[in-house]
């Protein structure tokens, strides 16, 4: 009898090891991980629901997020601070990285990087999109092109990206490249405060102008992008809630502008503000 036990029972036991796995592997592939930091430490809301403060990972296998897309709002414990919101997706499997370092006006900087799976799974790609935008982008210290930029065909590895525009400071985020993966990297910029002078009239706005120019009834048409859509906000300002996105080909009527932004209005009679960089009269 103990010669059988020990003849079944380690077949037995690797069974109901590969049980386990699997079943813990299937479990997780609907899920995917999410890690957020700031400074200062920040309350983190995700789709309105207290989730936690800063440093945060929801990281452990069985106990991360379901996929799909969430509106994360970071609250900083120094209430003389604005709080930060975007959109950001949960992928399966997947770790997203949500950074944020908070500054009065624009002296706040940040980035979200996460992945998205490809067609291609020998490929690796890297999107590099910025705000604001035609920022130099240096990989590995050579420079690859202006924000926002779809690199293809990166070597499977570590990388840095660095992010150079005039009047801003630059900023550099270490990712790693995967096959099968685009990786996106949303990067936020600060002012480059020592540039300028003590005053803060002297500082140059993130935001536009208030005024806001009425126009004729007239429609505008969406161009193409690099992340194949185009993001549309509440108010014309880039923290501004991201309330929808529209696709290239699209056409829309237009209410209003403003430097960089136009309003538009949907069927159903909302309206939002898009990059006039990606749209056309």
């Amino acid at each position: 009898m103990k010669k059988v036990l020990l003849i079944i029972l380690p077949p037995l036991v690797a069974i109901i090891i590969f049980i386990i796995v699997t079943i813990i592997l299937n479990k997780s592939a609907n899920q995917g991980a999410l890690q957020v930091t700031s400074i200062p430490k920040s309350k983190i809301y995700l789709n309105g629901k207290l989730l936690g403060e800063t440093p945060f990972c929801k990281c452990e296998q069985g106990n991360m997020l379901e996929i799909g897309e969430y509106t994360i709002k970071l609250v900083p414990l120094d209430n003389k601070l604005n709080p930060f919101e975007n959109k950001i997706t949960i992928s399966p499997s997947v770790l997203t990285v949500v950074d944020r370092t908070f500054g009065e006006g624009g002296l706040s900087q940040g980035s979200i990087i996460d992945l998205t799976p490809i067609s291609d799974k020998k490929e690796a790609q890297i999107l590099i999109v910025s705000f604001p935008d035609k920022a130099n982008i240096y990989l590995d210290n050579n420079l690859s092109g202006t924000s926002p930029l779809l690199l293809k065909n990166i070597t499977e590895s570590d990388h840095e990206i660095k992010l150079s525009k005039e009047g801003y400071k630059d900023k550099a985020v270490r990712i790693r490249a995967i096959k099968g993966y685009k990786l996106e990297s949303i990067v936020f910029l600060s002012i480059n405060q020592d540039l300028f002078s003590a005053s803060e009239s002297a500082l140059p706005e993130l935001s536009p102008a208030p005024s806001v120019s009425p126009t004729s009834q007239s429609q505008i048409t969406i161009l193409s992008t690099p992340t194949g859509f185009l993001r549309v906000r509440e108010d014309a300002t880039i923290s501004s809630l991201q309330i929808g996105t529209v696709a290239p080909g699209e056409k829309y009527e237009l209410i209003s502008e403003q430097e960089g932004w136009f309003e538009i209005k949907f069927e159903d009679g909302k309206t939002g503000w898009i990059s006039s960089q990606y749209a056309k009269k």
